[in-house]
């Protein structure tokens, strides 16, 4: 059993930020395979299951704010008995040019307030994690303030597809494992199309 947990703020004034592309991808996974993502009793977290080439899959949204992550996946891995290595967490990243992708089988959390919050709660950094490049703002622009903003009319226009390609990449990862899919999507970005 695998659990992909996608990363983000609650409520509508965040649900276009940059900062819940982990969101946009989780939920975008769930509509692709017609599941619904839904709170369960006593659940920090909106959670579906779905089971792709017969791999048991749990999608999970937290409902906590970002920087409190970690409060909602350790439940969800001990609910289900899932081991590190078959946690992905899906998360947006300034240090990425925008639209590329970077799925890495561990790591630090780069100065992610969701990835560390859920490094601190697990005390481990050992879990898959697939980062959406969202870009860096002008130096005159808060970082905060940068990924808490809706994406510009440029990155909607690109968003979609940049979303699509996020999905396919976590379908990979589920069916081909984590050396196949690092291979074919961590090259990947704009520039190479």
């Amino acid at each position: 059993m695998k659990l992909i947990v996608g990363l983000g703020n609650p409520g509508k004034a965040y649900s276009a930020s940059r900062h819940n592309a982990g969101f946009m991808a989780l939920k975008a996974l769930a509509e692709k395979h017609k599941v619904i993502l839904k709170r369960g009793f006593l659940s920090s977290s909106l959670t579906a299951k779905l089971n792709l080439n017969d791999e048991q899959v749990i999608l999970a949204q937290p409902l906590s704010f970002m920087n409190l992550s970690g409060s909602a996946v350790k439940p969800l891995l001990n609910k289900y008995k899932i081991g590190l290595n078959e946690l992905l967490v899906i998360c947006d990243d300034m240090d990425l040019e925008f639209g590329r992708l970077k799925l890495r089988p561990d790591g630090s959390s780069g100065g992610h307030k969701g990835l560390n919050s859920i490094n601190k709660s697990l005390a481990s950094n050992g879990y898959c994690r697939l980062r959406i490049g969202v870009g860096r703002p002008h130096e005159r622009i808060d970082p905060a303030d940068y990924v808490l903003a809706p994406f510009n009319r440029a990155e909607l226009k690109e968003i979609e597809g940049i979303i699509d390609e996020a999905v396919s990449c976590v379908e990979s990862w589920i069916t081909q494992g984590l050396l196949e899919t690092m291979n074919n999507y961590n090259k990947r970005s704009k520039s190479n199309e």
